[in-house]
């Protein structure tokens, strides 16, 4: 459908996870509505979610509306998401529906508008050890519908469209690589004030070495406490995110085992983690695989030196901004963070470099890029 002065580009999206979700899925999803809607309010932006839980307010003004299961579909709201939602939007003059989370509806195609899928990454194909088999079969099953009925891919990196290319059997031609960014708030300067106070909130010790997100075997936190024991790093460790029970305990044991201070932090609002990076003495983030790694744009923005693992797409993020670590390698981890921990003229080089590094991430870039995808389309 080609825009006229009389139309309004309606663009709907699969929103469950912006709605529901405090994660990576749920932030990407927040951060590119809140994006769009301010650098294009003139477009319709319909969110279809099968819950709202009054989480996330802002959602639910303008130039949002949103789109929820009504009669009897109340009763099976995920099923109203996976095959409801095209009857839910049949007078909406849909120009575009964007599923945000890897996956499309059933029958999406018989309200005859364009599609787009957001793909972040193929962890579950490179690391199937990591999830069971009955939820593997299931999402490459709807990753495998969404790649070949959706006229564009929208991939998160250059790594995630490689992967897409290679384990989907995805055209080139096909998939547009559209980065993430992060909250504004990034972008915000944070006074001595502010980081005095979450310092007090949080009981932040005065120097430490931080690593965010969440508490879970992929994100390598067990092996960063052995490297920071190894290299006798004598920081405490801050983890703020949160894991299942079984995972913390094994986190806080290795720390007791190893004599290494942990603090766990799984509250933390999000106002207040500009000021905890601030406050890091060396952010660490070797974690085995991301499709994009938000931290460490977050963790950039901050001026907070960054040690991650190299040969995914944490170099896209940090450019020649962080060192690069094998992430399966704890002396390699240790010896990084005692190199930074010096605090040299290359530490503070390495900073400059990734604050740069980060200019392409700004939200105004982003929206623009992702409007243009769209407007390509029609």
């Amino acid at each position: 459908m080609k825009e006229d002065s009389a139309h309004k580009l309606t663009i709907a999206f699969d929103a469950k996870r912006a709605y529901l979700n405090y994660r990576g899925l749920g932030n990407y999803s927040r951060n590119l509505l809140a994006q769009l809607a301010h650098y294009d309010s003139e477009a319709r932006y319909l969110l279809c979610t099968p819950q709202d839980k009054g989480l996330f307010p802002q959602l639910n003004r303008e130039p949002f509306e949103r789109i929820m299961p009504q009669g009897l579909w109340n009763l099976v709201p995920s099923v109203w998401r996976r095959m409801g939602i095209p009857a839910a939007l049949r007078d909406k003059h849909v120009d575009i529906y964007h599923g945000l989370s890897q996956e499309l509806p059933e029958g999406i195609e018989r309200l005859g508008c364009k599609t787009v899928v957001t793909m972040h990454d193929a962890i579950f194909m490179r690391y199937p050890q990591l999830y069971s088999a009955a939820y593997r079969h299931s999402f490459i099953r709807r990753n495998e519908s969404a790649c070949r009925r959706a006229d564009l891919i929208i991939a998160i990196s250059e790594q995630t469209k490689r992967d897409f290319m290679s384990f989907f059997g995805v055209e080139e031609s096909r998939i547009r690589v559209v980065y993430q960014g992060c909250n504004e708030r990034y972008w915000l300067p944070v006074s001595e004030a502010q980081q005095h106070e979450v310092a007090e909130t949080y009981q932040l010790p005065k120097a430490f070495v931080l690593s965010v997100g969440a508490l879970e075997e992929r994100k390598n936190q067990v092996r960063l406490i052995e490297a920071m024991a190894n290299a006798r790093i004598d920081l405490p460790l801050v983890l703020v995110g949160r894991g299942n029970a079984q995972q913390v305990q094994r986190l806080r044991q290795t720390a007791q085992q190893k004599g290494v201070q942990l603090q766990i932090i799984d509250n933390v609002r999000t106002e207040h983690l500009p000021a905890i990076y601030h406050a890091a003495a060396v952010f660490a983030y070797p974690s085995l695989f991301e499709g994009f790694g938000i931290p460490i744009l977050e963790a950039a923005r901050c001026g907070t030196p960054i040690i991650t693992s190299f040969g995914t797409c944490f170099e896209e993020i940090a450019g020649e901004g962080a060192l690069y670590v094998n992430p399966t390698d704890a002396g390699a981890i240790g010896e990084a963070l005692r190199i930074t921990l010096l605090n040299d003229r290359q530490t503070q080089q390495r900073v400059e470099q990734a604050k740069t590094n980060t200019e392409k991430f700004r939200a105004e870039k982003i929206a623009q890029s992702m409007m243009a995808a769209y407007r390509s389309l029609l």
